[in-house]
């Protein structure tokens, strides 16, 4: 990547370094190949995230006791920038993956924790995010997947199905959020399911406009039977749980947008420097060199407010209001510079010759999951005028 930035410690900088590496050795390679084929064979980067997971980046923001590296979210985020830079289908992947830990390392009793977690953060298991339904997304309050508690058992059985779930079909756990209740939002509790669950199905994947590696089905359960042991929190303790770990994931996102925008920064400056037109560079004319800069002050100004967000959270501090802010932002604007990266390239950025075309399509979703950007414009209101 172009931006150079300083980090918190020299481990930190050590895990950019180490990221670096694998993104130019391991990822940058086998983007584009991967990215058509999974456009029709729907194939999945398992080897990928297994080498992601072995060299520690699937668990950096979580407790060493539990096989996390125990990082800051500043320096977790930088990773997650640096791998989008070079695949933003892993990218997002590794953020879902951080997500879906979430509830366990925050809400979770110490023996679950200790239970859970080392196989959950070990890098050789990956988990899907289970909260959005066909009529339950912006409004996860009307989820209607049900948990109801077999008395004879003690265990609960799920009912229901989930929509637009990453990794659905190659996770190893399913984070599952359902009504245990009819009071409302009130009446909801996390569940984390086996993988290997009697009773767990998947739908087909998803034609999408983009990230074709980013697997994306339904989940049904039928009578998917769950330990008693596996509900992280308080019944009906969901809903918090959910907002709470939205937050953290917000700004997985946002982190991503931002190194997909500055990737499209990247080849978009590099194309303007080596283009010829009218003898000389197309950089060189003030209407392309003004529009570059546009580019790199948006680019600049996503990073700025997941980092400002991030150090918060590491502080300690309420930061909702910052994630929305910087999901907004960032995703806004991985949106507008991709498409001037295509329009800088003109006619060959609308071909598949280049990456820009790819990264247009791959920047939309990101105004769309996590919560659209017009529900941050809402939490974001709603926080400043109360």
């Amino acid at each position: 990547m172009a931006a150079t930035r300083l980090m918190p410690t020299e481990e930190g900088q050590d895990l950019i370094d180490l990221t670096r590496e694998i993104c130019d050795k391991e990822l940058r390679p086998k983007v584009d190949d991967a990215e058509r084929a999974a456009a029709t064979d729907e194939s999945f980067p398992t080897e990928v995230f297994r080498t992601l997971g072995a060299a520690g980046l699937l668990s950096l923001p979580h407790p060493e006791e539990f096989g996390g590296y125990g990082q800051p979210y500043e320096v977790y985020l930088q990773v997650v920038e640096e791998i989008a830079s070079a695949w933003m289908s892993v990218a997002v992947g590794v953020s879902v993956h951080s997500l879906t830990a979430y509830p366990v390392t925050t809400f979770g009793t110490p023996e679950q924790q200790s239970t859970l977690l080392p196989d959950m953060l070990s890098g050789e298991q990956l988990g899907a995010y289970c909260l959005s339904e066909q009529q339950a997304g912006s409004d996860i309050g009307s989820m209607t997947t049900r948990a109801t508690t077999d008395d004879a058992s003690g265990e609960y059985v799920l009912r229901g199905r989930k929509a637009w779930i990453s990794h659905a079909g190659h996770a190893d756990y399913y984070t599952t959020f359902a009504r245990t209740s009819d009071d409302g939002g009130k009446g909801l509790s996390c569940l984390i399911v086996p993988g290997d669950a009697t009773g767990l199905s998947f739908g087909t994947p998803e034609r999408k406009m983009g990230l074709h590696c980013d697997t994306v089905r339904e989940v049904m359960y039928d009578d998917v039977r769950v330990d008693a042991f596996r509900r992280i929190g308080a019944q009906g303790q969901g809903m918090a749980i959910a907002l709470s770990a939205l937050d953290a994931g917000r700004l997985g996102i946002a982190a991503a947008a931002t190194g997909l925008a500055q990737s499209a920064l990247d080849l978009a400056a590099s194309y303007a420097k080596e283009r010829q037109q009218f003898g000389r560079a197309i950089g060189a004319n003030q209407g392309l060199a003004f529009l570059i800069a546009d580019m790199e002050a948006a680019v600049t100004s996503a990073r700025a407010t997941y980092l400002h967000a991030a150090r918060l959270k590491d502080a300690g501090r309420p930061f909702s209001k910052e994630a929305a802010v910087a999901k907004l932002t960032a995703t806004d604007a991985a949106m507008r510079v991709t498409t001037d990266a295509v329009q800088v390239l003109g006619g060959a950025g609308y071909t598949q010759d280049f990456p820009a075309e790819r990264f247009m399509r791959e920047a939309k979703v990101t105004q769309i999951f996590e919560g659209t950007n017009q529900i941050q414009r809402l939490v974001i209101s709603r926080h400043v005028l109360r």
